[in-house]
């Protein structure tokens, strides 16, 4: 049995910080493009990524509310300022924080645009998840008048 080559990077085509099988995760990228599935923007991946962690989502809500610098961001987590400003580089390298310069503080500040593209991208499915669910409700009514009559005639 042949061992994966792993190896701990940023991943070339996606620009993704993650645990790669370096020839494998270039072929799937290269089989994403030619059987059309890579329609979505390579920036989504970075987005997703950061989004898949729960103090990061947490750090974006804050956001909403206002700019922060790290140390406002790190009182509710149980976590070092250096952790959180890891999870800032992480925000930041997907497109969806900047960083100000302000003194000696650096406040981190939401950008919606990435956010925006990826709602936009999601809106197709859920476009497509509501025509299914629209049909099933569909069926479903006529079903129950199909037993209804049913039940009619005995």
């Amino acid at each position: 049995m042949s061992r994966l080559k792993t190896s701990f990077g940023t991943c070339e085509t996606c620009n993704i910080r993650s645990f790669l099988t370096s020839d494998w995760e270039k072929y799937n990228h290269l089989v994403m493009e030619q059987v059309g599935y890579a329609s979505a923007p390579q920036s989504l991946n970075a987005v997703f990524a950061a989004l898949a962690d729960p103090t990061r989502r947490a750090i974006l809500s804050r956001l909403v509310k206002g700019d922060a610098a790290v140390n406002e961001l790190a009182e509710p987590f149980e976590m070092s300022q250096p952790a959180v400003s890891k999870h800032l580089k992480v925000l930041e390298r997907a497109g969806l924080i900047e960083r100000a310069i302000d003194k000696q503080r650096r406040p981190a500040r939401l950008k919606p645009q990435p956010l925006a593209e990826a709602v936009d991208w999601l809106e197709d499915f859920r476009k497509h998840w509501s025509t299914q669910f629209d049909q099933l409700d569909s069926l479903l009514d006529e079903l129950k008048a199909t037993e209804k009559k049913d039940d009619q005639h005995e």
